[in-house]
């Protein structure tokens, strides 16, 4: 069997193939089981690739892709037209056997509707989320969903909890504890979604938690933290921002006086540790779970060091067969509990059929 590929939308995000195909190549020569297709405007492409030494060209190819969707272009747009765009020939790839798995800087809303139109949901699932690792004080807790649904059912949160559970469970966790993401850990708390969720959670087999706040996910007290997308990017980007403030006013303490900057000269080592530790860049990238194949959207104001990182979660998620498991367990663990939870109609807070 050849090596599995990973294909590269060689034209997206903030900084298009200037910042993707350095950051695609220094991936590829630090990983050796690595092959990548990198999609885009060949004669571009060719002239980055000319300009970096020693690229192994047997574990590289380019396809050619003349189109390019903006990053301010509407998803309905997308799905009538370009059709030799990189953002579509990346997932055609995938849909057609000739890759495995996508990578994407470009556009979210357009990354997310032509995934769901050429490469189609698992059974069972209604819509894709957008997963990534969080750090916490225990360790990374996955959080999803991060933006592609801003509004959702109580069925598709439902769904999104259990394709977390599922995928912690790929990362080496047995039983990951799983939450909802809520305004109080009441149960008189949260919204009608998010209640009525709780209540298809609480009889479904997975290690429901119930409810948590966002103190308690940095806390480290969850695994899986469940939400809509408009929570959820508000949540993560949020959290970037604090990150980047608290290094900011901890280095300029540092430097108020003789006495603090020489204690600061002890203290940088961990400071540059800690920096490493919650920097952005290290988590980036986010799986689309729930679809017949892996994409990955990166951060579209990543740089070269993001971007490696979400191309390193591509891996992981091939590593781990990733949709192969959802298939599996979301079979078993879906089926059984629509059979629990019929006739919840009233419950569920307008559960909406699944694909």
């Amino acid at each position: 069997m050849s090596a599995p590929v990973i294909a590269i939308d060689a034209m997206g995000g903030d900084f298009g193939p200037h910042c993707i195909v350095p950051a695609s190549l220094r991936c590829l020569a630090e990983t050796p089981s690595l092959h990548l297709a990198l999609v885009g405007q060949s004669s571009i492409l060719k002239e980055i690739i000319a300009l970096i030494p020693g690229v192994d060209y047997s574990r590289l190819q380019i396809v050619d892709a003349d189109e390019v969707i903006g990053m301010d272009e509407r998803p309905a747009q997308v799905l009538r037209s370009k059709p030799r765009a990189s953002m579509r020939i990346a997932l055609e790839l995938v849909r057609d056997g000739k890759a495995q798995a996508c990578v994407s800087a470009g556009n979210t809303g357009a990354l997310m509707a032509l995934a769901r139109q050429i490469l189609k949901t698992l059974p069972g699932v209604d819509r894709p989320a957008m997963m990534t690792a969080i750090p916490t004080l225990e360790g990374p807790c996955l959080l999803l969903d991060l933006g592609a649904n801003v509004d959702c059912t109580a069925e598709q949160l439902y769904q999104f909890a259990v394709m977390g559970s599922v995928a912690a469970q790929s990362f080496g966790i047995d039983q990951p504890r799983v939450s909802l993401l809520n305004i109080g850990t009441e149960e008189i708390k949260g919204n009608q979604q998010v209640k009525a969720a709780a209540g298809l959670l609480q009889r479904a087999d997975i290690n429901y938690q119930g409810f948590i706040e966002g103190d308690g996910l940095f806390r480290g007290e969850t695994d899986v933290a469940v939400c809509d997308g408009f929570v959820g990017n508000i949540l993560l980007k949020s959290s970037e921002g604090l990150a980047h403030m608290v290094a900011v006013r901890v280095e300029a303490l540092f430097r108020r006086s003789l006495v603090s900057r020489l204690v600061g000269v002890l203290a940088l080592p961990l400071l540059r540790q800690l920096r490493s530790d919650l920097r952005p860049a290290r988590y980036n990238g986010a799986s689309f779970l729930g679809l017949q194949g892996i994409v990955v959207k990166s951060h579209g104001g990543a740089g070269a060091e993001g971007f490696r990182s979400a191309i390193l979660r591509a891996a992981t998620d091939l590593e781990h067969n990733l949709p192969q498991r959802l298939h599996s367990q979301l079979e078993h663990l879906l089926v059984t509990d629509r059979s629990i939870n019929a006739g919840d109609d009233v419950t569920t807070g307008g559960r909406s059929p699944s694909n």
